[in-house]
């Protein structure tokens, strides 16, 4: 896909996280996380989603950091797409 054809499309929604499960085919879940303020404590928390996200080749392992960019619906869950691979999984 050419970079006219993204611009096109609009700016797309771009998350970074970590593969927590590859056990389906051309399927990952993704746990995100981020930081959010308590709302009384004022404390820094961490807080994770998990995303399902599609992976076309099958490339992506558990442990692998990844780039999810949002996506058409592909079934009940799927509404991201692995854009890359950010990092391996070590061993």
């Amino acid at each position: 896909m050419s970079v006219e054809q993204q611009q096109a499309r609009g700016r797309r929604q771009v998350r970074v996280g970590q593969v927590v499960s590859a056990k389906m085919d051309k399927t990952v879940v993704v746990a995100v996380e981020k930081t959010v303020m308590h709302r009384l404590y004022h404390r820094l928390m961490k807080k994770s989603s998990r995303c399902v996200a599609h992976d076309e080749s099958n490339e992506c392992r558990e442990g692998d950091v990844v780039s999810l960019v949002s996506t058409r619906p592909m079934s009940r869950r799927k509404r991201w797409r692995v854009q890359r691979i950010v990092k391996r999984a070590e061993g």
